[in-house]
């Protein structure tokens, strides 16, 4: 019998692919796969294929598993004169203003299918080439360039996707971004796809493939050497635990980055009884982004920084701490109770039409606020920090939750205001995803402002939190309704029944269906 599901994605392509798996005989991992790979291929500039993935897995008949699938610091057996070549600045205006650099000196080991191999080769149920060869002939037929695709191209069209001109030609208007609803079809990343539907993951690392985007990266000034690529092994990684109103919620464990500061705002919001005001939440996020800030981003040792964090927040209870783009998500819940979400990200892109293979490379190692050691600074073979922190929960009643989100730095504000919506305040998962959020952001200068979306609500609150607490007293930054910066949050929920259900953000183009 085919298991029925509820999948969150990018994009009505992405769903039909899981869906599609669903239909091969595969289950909520095999649907997210597939849903995450197509999305890689139809939401240029938001996600790529040779970007870096995390996958949470909460069996029904087993505990919650994390693949880290990651990307790497590359330049194994490089020459030293490479380290700090080929990058290309590039000024946007996203988010309030960004610099990050592009080029073939940004593009990081990627590890997205290697993890995805892992996930499925322990997890799956449907046939490998099924995911993979959907995906491809969803991208043969052709996809329309979805408004957040676009939006973000009217940013960068000019700067990170411009300067190679294979990726000028078939991704921009010569330099211009297409409107929404363009249709973009690219006959080699069909093939390259087809073919690691063929012969498996490892094609990326130690095959035909590999051997392509060595070759480019060498002629072109990357750092990615066959050794990073033949040396790259995904990990399953003991997610961590914790809980909130009786849920139990596994996230993304360091040395990610992005689980241990969601998992550290839960607990220092503790078993609270009753809602959580806007400026509660806003402390605790200070507090924990402040700590993040200047104990973590800059760590030698990511994994030892991301414990450390929660032992810190566990001996401080909730008296206080001490202060000092893009990405793309699928939430899967199937029939049976299985539940996936799979965070992917390739930065803000490279804009690197990688080996003649159709994929773009990501830009992980010009990412200022995943690199705050400095462009290039880490050991090669350093797994790199990540904001990512895709979160499966279970609650005592049988219901099951996955949920996730891309947004950079705004991951795990968005995540846990949902999470308190809808675990803490019970409101429902729709409404909880729709409500207005806020931001605590560190700029560039040492500052602090609170991000907000215009909201009557949040303004009230948060212009009480100044009033009250001089040193909260921060500059407010009203974003539209439903700004994209705050996220696209896609989130599965089955309930103890058997219903299933889907949530989407409306702050960026998304898809829903129950299968």
């Amino acid at each position: 019998m085919t298991r029925r599901a509820a999948i969150a994605a990018p994009n009505s392509s992405a769903t039909q692919a899981g869906v599609h798996a669903l239909g091969s005989g595969g289950n909520a991992v095999d649907a997210a796969i597939a849903a995450m790979v197509t999305a890689t291929a139809t939401e240029p500039g938001i996600v790529s294929p040779l970007g870096g993935a995390f996958i949470n897995i909460w069996p029904v008949d087993g505990d919650p598993v994390v693949i880290d699938g990651n990307v790497e610091m590359p330049g194994r057996g490089a020459a030293p004169e490479r380290f700090g070549k080929g990058l290309i600045e590039c000024v946007t205006t996203y988010g309030g203003g960004l610099t990050t650099y592009a080029g073939p000196g940004s593009v990081a080991i990627p590890g997205m299918f290697a993890g995805m191999g892992l996930a499925h080769e322990r997890f799956g149920a449907a046939p490998w080439g099924e995911l993979l060869g959907n995906a491809a002939t969803l991208a043969a037929d052709g996809f329309q360039l979805s408004h957040t695709a676009a939006s973000y191209f009217e940013l960068v069209a000019h700067s990170i996707f411009a300067w190679d001109p294979d990726t000028r030609r078939i991704y921009t208007n010569d330099a211009a971004a297409w409107e929404p609803g363009h249709e973009i079809r690219d006959d080699s990343l069909v093939a390259t796809l087809r073919q690691i539907g063929e012969e498996g993951a490892a094609s990326v690392y130690t095959g035909d493939i590999a051997a392509r985007i060595v070759a480019d990266m060498s002629e072109r000034g990357g750092l990615i050497t066959a050794r990073d690529l033949a040396d790259y092994r995904p990990v399953a990684r003991k997610p961590l635990r914790t809980r909130l109103n009786g849920w139990e919620l596994a996230c993304n464990p360091p040395p990610a980055i992005g689980g241990p500061v969601l998992t550290a705002m839960l607990r220092l919001i503790g078993d609270v009884s009753g809602p959580v005001s806007p400026e509660h939440a806003a402390r605790v996020m200070k507090d924990v982004l402040d700590l993040r800030l200047h104990r973590v981003d800059v760590a030698d040792d990511l994994e030892a920084a991301g414990h450390e964090l929660l032992e810190t927040i566990a001996a401080m209870g909730a008296v206080g701490l001490p202060t000092s783009p893009d990405t793309a998500h699928v939430s899967v819940v199937d029939s049976d109770g299985n539940a996936c979400a799979i965070t992917a990200s390739a930065g803000y892109g490279s804009g690197m039409y990688v080996g003649g293979t159709g994929m773009l490379g990501n830009n992980a190692l010009g990412e200022p606020e995943l690199n705050r050691r400095g462009l290039h600074a880490l050991t090669p073979g350093t797994r790199m920090a990540s904001n990512m922190s895709p979160t499966t929960a279970r609650h005592p009643d049988g219901t099951v939750l996955s949920i996730g989100t891309p947004g950079a730095d705004r991951i795990t504000t968005a995540l846990l205001q949902v999470l308190l919506h809808f675990c803490l305040h019970g409101e429902t998962l729709q409404y909880a995803v729709d409500a207005p959020r806020l931001h605590v952001r560190h700029l560039d200068d040492g500052t602090v402002r609170i991000d907000h979306e215009a909201s009557e609500t949040l303004l009230e609150a948060l212009t009480d939190l100044r009033a009250a607490d001089a040193q909260t007293a921060v500059p407010l930054h009203a974003h539209e309704p439903h700004s994209m910066y705050f996220g696209g949050v896609g989130a599965a929920l089955r309930a103890p029944d058997g219903e299933l259900t889907a949530a989407s953000d409306p702050r960026r183009d998304a898809a829903t269906v129950v299968g």
